[in-house]
């Protein structure tokens, strides 16, 4: 992997602070409105990664105009108030092309917003050659909208290889902008849909990425931001990898995550890149590895001062110890994980751990129960974290009731578990999961000595007729 370096530029002129918003925000923290911003967006129907990094962003005047997804929730929020009012530019000055009118609907080519910050005709950004950054530019913006339909419809958007392979004098802010949010649409259809079918497309805005570190940036700040952002999404990629069954090529993108955060000495990224190679060892079958990643990952995070971070991490290293058969070292982390959990979260808690919660923390210990063999007390687990979870993230859902339909197998209610397994097949219009899948092949093997028992056949009929993952 090439090394970034951050070359002279011309002054670019600095944002304007947005004190229309600050005003909205009122008497709050930064992390109390972006969690308003965050339930008012599931009020209209919209996913927002919003946090207090977001919102200072915002406050700072470096995101002049948000995307649309955030034009809603704001919207909706200070109902009778424009962008404008809000503090914001108008969209046609930043995006350097006519708003879009109501009921206008995006073009094969706009699937998405790719990014918040500046367009690709931003009128403050100054460039020695104009040609070639924007020949890298529009090849990211173009794979990061091919990742976020992927999932939702046929590859409209060709990846430009030769684009992304031409030499780029520097990356701004608008580069760095579009990373970010390309890390945040993958995450969001993953929780929404699953892995499968996202990977591939996915490996081209990472390669992206990495041809933006090795043209280097116009400013330290932008150049971290990118090192960060890069990093990020090498994690995210690899965990579509992980999740489609994909164990080594998830391997390589999380160990090319964690040499991104070791040349920036990030160590948000080094506990995020280690958190994920505990996990997939643990999955891999190599508990050992799993617990001396996760307590890596926990030497990383200490000094952010994330409690649910922390937590997080001990449940990691709790699945490692209960691979290796360890009760007492597998209870003794879900001590701990309970008890950093229970001090609530802080300003400190990464974006990405959007997804943690009560019921993950329900999910990961049924998890552990059930490696264990405990067969009951990981049913109620899995049956709690089912219960609780969001029902936005459709993908933790379908495998936290996949996890509670195989428990129950075990544990000797195959009708019980039936029902749950019903509820996963339901849910897999939505969802494509190597990982969901194989746990309900799992269960139907477990119960077809159990056909007679009441809603079995049906489980084992209908799971029979699925048609069978590439």
């Amino acid at each position: 992997m090439a090394s970034s370096t951050v070359t002279s530029a011309q002054p670019e002129r600095p944002p304007r602070p947005n004190l229309a918003f600050r005003r909205l925000r009122g008497k709050r923290s930064p992390a109390e409105f972006a969690a308003a911003v965050r339930r008012a967006a599931r009020e209209i129907g919209e996913r927002v990664s919003c946090d207090a990094r977001y919102v200072g962003r915002v406050e700072a005047g470096e995101i002049r105009c948000p995307n649309y997804a955030y034009e809603r929730v704001f919207l909706h929020m200070f109902p009778g108030r424009t962008l404008t009012d809000l503090g914001f530019a108008p969209r046609s000055s930043v995006r350097g092309r006519p708003t879009r009118t109501t009921g206008e609907s995006r073009g094969a080519g706009e699937p998405y917003e790719s990014y918040d910050t500046r367009g690709t005709q931003d009128l403050y950004e100054t460039h020695d050659n104009n040609e070639e950054s924007d020949v890298l530019r529009r090849a990211f913006m173009t794979s990061g909208a091919t990742v976020a339909a992927a999932s939702l419809g046929p590859l409209g958007l060709a990846f430009d290889a030769e684009a992304a392979g031409r030499p780029t004098r520097r990356a701004g802010t608008g580069e760095a902008g579009a990373l970010e949010e390309a890390v945040r649409r993958i995450r969001l259809l993953d929780d929404r849909h699953g892995a499968d079918g996202l990977y591939r497309r996915a490996a081209a805005p990472l390669r992206t990425a990495y041809a933006l570190l090795d043209a280097g940036a116009s400013r330290q700040a932008t150049a971290d931001r990118l090192y960060t952002g890069a990093g990020e999404l090498a994690i995210s990629v690899g965990w579509l990898a992980h999740d489609s069954g994909r164990f080594d090529d998830a391997r390589s993108h999380y160990a090319e995550a964690l040499a991104t955060s070791r040349m920036n000495a990030d160590a948000g990224l080094e506990a995020h890149a280690f958190c994920n190679m505990a996990f997939l060892a643990r999955d891999a079958g190599r508990p050992r590895e799993a617990v001396r990643a996760a307590e890596a990952a926990q030497r990383a995070a200490r000094p952010l001062g994330s409690a649910r971070l922390m937590s997080l991490l001990a449940l990691r290293e709790a699945g490692g110890w209960a691979g290796l058969a360890d009760r007492v070292g597998c209870e003794q982390a879900l001590v701990r994980a309970q008890t950093f959990f229970e001090r609530g979260p802080s300003d400190t808690d990464p974006e990405w751990m959007s997804f943690y919660g009560e019921a993950e923390l329900a999910g990961l210990e049924a998890q552990c129960w059930s490696t264990l063999g405990d067969w009951p007390r990981a049913a109620r687990h899995a049956r709690r974290a089912a219960d609780l979870q969001d029902p936005h993230f459709t993908r933790n859902l379908a495998l936290y009731s996949a996890e509670l339909a195989d428990d129950m197998a075990r544990a000797g209610r195959p009708d019980e578990a039936a029902g749950a397994g019903m509820r996963v097949l339901d849910l897999l219009d939505e969802v494509q999961s190597s990982r969901i899948h194989t746990m309900l092949a799992g269960t139907a093997r477990v119960l077809l000595p159990h056909r007679r028992a009441a809603g079995v056949s049906a489980f084992l009929d209908r799971h029979a007729a699925l048609p069978r993952p590439a």
